[in-house]
């Protein structure tokens, strides 16, 4: 009992006995298990699972840190994982998250198939949702306006002149997937059909963007512009416009690292990706704090983007 009250420095202890506790601990190499007394202090582990589809990618970087600012300041830590977009290795992460008594859980999910997620089926453990909408489960989310950004860009790109626009993006998960419903009713709104030619959909990275931009270069008609749905086809597609010395319209979702040192004008749909994890740990601390019930309508947050150009005038079409 008096090593246990040294060690947490309990008042009551003489400073000459904590010391001597102290250096018995430091030369045994001593760490406390905090798990283990969680359990009898207080039944919480203090943790915060954090799951991600692609750590590669700079987006989700800037979400945990956005998620581990605000759990820093609860005296929270947070634990991160990768999902691979993979249902399959999402729903093992969940089961060892809640075997780790994690207090609660942000999710990018991998699919539509989500009652895995389900408070009702992890103990009550509170889960929200980031990036992505909910499916058929009752939990908070925070999303980006996917559809408005993509809608906005490919409208200045009508303006400008443009018919053959390409779109360029990764599978249909629900941002990439808003993004292009956003192209297509742009496209419709101004009564110009849609070549199924120039679009692309199944590149995850910069490789195969670069793979898939070249494709459509040489393409017998090419396109005249480019709405690339995130980050990583946007530097695939300038790769490939630059090595073919192409002046096409640049424009993507996603802000990036060295956009405004592009050789080329580019445009993009900007926002606070940060602020996207902060608004995801500010629901999920609400929920584990109890200030807010787990029978209480859910909420959705939906954070705008704008609009940045950088390079110069944009192309116009012909």
């Amino acid at each position: 009992m008096t090593v246990s009250r040294a060690l947490r420095d309990d008042p009551m202890v003489l400073p000459e006995t904590r010391d001597r506790v102290l250096e018995a601990a430091q030369q045994l190499g001593y760490r406390r298990n905090e798990l283990a007394r969680s359990l009898r202090v207080r039944g919480s582990s203090g943790m915060v699972g954090l799951l991600v589809t692609n750590l590669a990618n700079p987006f989700y970087a800037e979400l945990a840190l956005g998620v581990e600012t605000l759990c820093a300041q609860r005296d929270m830590k947070l634990v991160v994982s990768n999902t691979a977009d993979n249902v399959e290795r999402e729903r093992d992460l969940v089961d060892d998250l809640v075997a780790r008594r994690v207090d609660g859980m942000i999710v990018v999910p991998a699919g539509t198939e989500q009652r895995h997620l389900a408070p009702s089926n992890l103990g009550g453990i509170p889960v929200v949702l980031a990036a992505r909408r909910a499916v058929d489960i009752q939990v908070d989310c925070v999303m980006l306006d996917d559809y408005d950004g993509a809608h906005q860009i490919t409208s200045r790109l009508i303006e400008e002149g443009h018919r053959r626009i390409a779109f360029v993006g990764p599978p249909a998960a629900w941002t990439s997937a808003e993004r292009l419903r956003g192209f297509r009713a742009a496209m419709a709104e101004a009564r110009l059909p849609i070549d199924e030619a120039l679009l692309r959909c199944e590149q995850r990275d910069v490789a195969t963007a670069e793979v898939a931009a070249r494709e459509l270069l040489n393409l017998e008609q090419p396109p005249t512009a480019f709405f690339c749905a995130n980050s990583r086809n946007t530097i695939g597609t300038y790769r490939a416009m630059r090595a073919g010395r192409n002046r096409c319209s640049l424009n993507g979702f996603d802000d990036f690292e060295l956009a405004d040192m592009l050789d080329v004008p580019v445009r993009l749909a900007a926002y606070d990706t940060r602020a996207m994890g902060r608004h995801a740990a500010e629901l999920l601390l609400a929920r584990i704090q109890k200030r807010e019930p787990m029978d209480q309508l859910v909420r959705q947050v939906v954070l705008p983007t704008t609009i940045v150009q950088y390079g110069g005038p944009m192309p116009l079409g012909s």
